[in-house]
């Protein structure tokens, strides 16, 4: 969108659409108004209406609306027969198609209220000369956007913005400061200063206004209304009925997600997530599903196993594939690719592996993503909860000069001191966990409120480290009115991830891990239905004592023996710790270079040199603050 007319506004589009190849190999299109200065292109994926009829950018029937659209829209055969009875005609069979006529029929916030699916839109209506940018409840679809110049920009990842020939790119030092503190850069920032996401739930309206753009915000759906609400109107009655409630939606969810015109199958680790996906997917389907995962050979992160088992008992087509070090280190490179900003979730590796398995044999893929959020499934909620009761017990200033006395020591007294703290932080005495965990745990019970503990829980890394040069602030701090009136600790930290960590993080690293070997997955528990139904679960049903994701685990045992699923949480996880001392040393000392890292200007070089250096010295894990240096440094090195 100009705020002048380009010379040739389809070919600008036509070369920034290109760049997403990987998200739409099948077939590409443009459109343009000239005279208006606008310019919409698209790139698809063929899932629904395989023919022309499902082609973009798409018109609408009276011609006032133009799309273009990445994602799915599940609901879209009900909205369908709807709009029929009231007088809507077709030309095909498409979930786009649908969302015109519904734009039409409702107005731009009355359809988005309906949608149920995943979704990134631009919409252009030529009658009132605006532009809509629209994303999904939860973020499952990305959507960047930003004026440069005369130009408005917007894309469904940076790269395509880069393209255009007014780009101009100044990395955001609070940005960058956001990455390294969570290893993701916080909405609504992008590493580029200027170049913003659309939150989740939300719609952008932009008008021209003389010279410059107008963009106005609204939120058609807001997660700390459905969370009040949630807890304020409980679902009723005994365990029995609460578990058939919640299975009959996750079922009817999974039943709307496996439709398609291409093959469907399914990731599946042998978590319980992932196997109770499978399990009803499996009820749904007259044949063996297709199934996927992938193997480590060291044992300690390895959960093929245990998805064999699951794939055997319920009845799949299961493919595994076991990966050695090498082949996983041979990835690495194509990260900063992959992710277009800077990303450091470590999973990010085995997902891109485990969705390139996948793409062989289907073109679609559900998997378990979102339950941990909307459940209570991550260990951090049940561990949180003991520190935030001990921090009640230990006044605030004993527990920071513990922690400044403690960080004096040296590692072998440190592991000591932790066998006394661990006893403090835990109502059945001490938990035996490794010594490096001591310099956390400090941190966490010197916070100074459960805001503060809770940002620092989740945030990997212990303080806040001044490696960012020239950052004024940190990104990804959740003030918030749920959080306001909201004191239970572990509600609390849903909350906040469902917000966070799971639109910035988890669906990030899902997303372009699967568009970038052209598969699309699809994240049952992210269907807003089941969501706002999880929020109306009393809290026992979530967590139940230690055990977590009670009532997923009860609709699991339906179909899955209890054996298969009693078991720790693993996580998707690689060894980077080892392989930071080991096959991975010499690529990430080059990358940590510190006359490299001064010349470049962001981050402290005698900082991350230290940090490298304890990490080597093997008394300390730092592997985490270090991976994500090492993607900002391989990121830097690729733009």
């Amino acid at each position: 969108m100009t705020g002048e007319c380009e010379p040739d506004p389809a070919r600008a589009v036509q070369k920034m659409t290109e760049t997403l190849r990987n998200r739409g190999p099948d077939s590409a299109g443009e459109w343009a108004d000239r005279s208006a200065g606008i310019a919409l292109g698209h790139r698809r994926l063929s899932i629904l209406d395989l023919s022309v009829e499902g082609a973009q950018p798409m018109r609408s029937a009276s011609g006032r609306f133009v799309i273009t659209f990445n994602g799915e829209i599940y609901n879209f055969a009900d909205l369908r027969r709807e709009l029929i009875r009231n007088g809507a005609s077709f030309r095909g069979r498409s979930d786009t198609e649908v969302m015109l006529a519904a734009f039409e029929h409702w107005g731009i916030t009355g359809a988005l209220q309906r949608f149920a699916g995943m979704f990134a839109f631009a919409l252009w209506d030529s009658v009132e000369r605006r532009l809509y940018l629209a994303r999904d409840r939860f973020g499952e679809k990305p959507l960047y956007y930003g004026s440069i110049g005369k130009a408005f920009l917007f894309g469904s990842e940076i790269r395509a913005l880069r393209q255009h020939p007014s780009w101009k790119g100044e990395i955001d030092r609070d940005a960058l400061e956001g990455f390294v503190r969570y290893g993701y850069v916080p909405a609504p920032r992008s590493i580029y200063r200027g170049i913003r996401k659309v939150m989740p739930g939300s719609v952008l309206t932009i008008s021209e206004r003389g010279s410059s753009f107008s963009v106005e915000q609204e939120r058609y759906w807001s997660l700390a209304t459905v969370a009040s609400r949630g807890l304020l109107n409980p679902v009723q009655g005994d365990d029995s009925y609460v578990i058939d409630v919640f299975e009959a939606r996750l079922r009817e969810t999974i039943r709307q997600e496996m439709v398609a015109d291409v093959p469907v199958g399914a990731f599946l680790s042998g978590g319980v997530d992932s196997s109770a996906v499978v399990a009803l997917m499996q009820a749904e389907s007259s044949r063996p599903l297709r199934t996927f995962t992938i193997g480590f050979r060291e044992t300690a992160y390895d959960e093929a196993k245990y998805a064999r088992a699951v794939a055997q008992h319920v009845g799949t087509d299961h493919t595994e594939l076991y990966l050695t070090p090498c082949e996983l280190a041979d990835t690495i490179p194509k990260l900063t690719q992959l992710y277009d900003e800077p990303f450091a979730d470590a999973s990010q590796i085995p997902t891109y592996l485990v969705a390139q398995l996948a793409r062989r044999s289907v073109t679609v893929s559900l998997s378990g993503d979102g339950a941990d959020e909307l459940l209570g499934g991550y260990n951090r909620y049940v561990w949180g909860e003991r520190i935030e009761w001990a921090t009640r017990k230990i006044p605030l200033a004993w527990r920071r000069l513990a922690a400044r006395l403690t960080d004096a020591l040296m590692p072998a007294a440190r592991d000591r001191v932790f066998q006394i703290v661990s006893a403090l932080t835990s109502r059945k005495g001490p938990t035996t966990l490794s010594g490096d965990k001591l310099e956390k745990l400090l941190a966490l019970l010197a916070a100074d409120s459960p805001a503060n503990l809770y940002n620092e829980l989740r945030s990997g890394v212990t303080g806040r480290p001044p490696m960012v040069l020239g950052a004024l602030s940190i990104a990804g701090d959740v003030p918030d009115s749920f959080l306001a009136i909201e004191k239970d600790f572990a509600l609390r930290a849903m909350y906040i991830d469902q917000l966070t960590s799971l639109p910035d993080d988890i669906l990030v690293k899902i997303d372009r891990a699967t568009m970038g070997v052209s598969l699309e997955l699809r994240a049952p528990f992210l269907d807003h239905r089941l969501a706002e139904l999880a929020w109306r679960l009393p809290k026992r049903f979530k967590l139940r004592g230690a055990q977590r994701k009670w009532i997923l685990r009860k609709v699991a045992e339906k179909y899955i023996p209890r054996s298969l699923l009693d078991r720790p949480k693993m996580g998707f996880c690689v060894p980077l710790a080892g392989w930071l001392r080991g096959p991975l040393k010499d690529w990430a000392s080059d990358l940590l270079d510190p006359g490299v890292i001064r010349s470049q200007g962001f981050l402290d070089a005698g900082c991350i040199s230290r940090i490298w250096a304890e990490h080597q010295s093997g008394h300390q894990n730092k592997h985490e603050i270090l991976w994500r240096t090492l993607m900002f440094q391989s990121w830097l090195a690729d733009v």
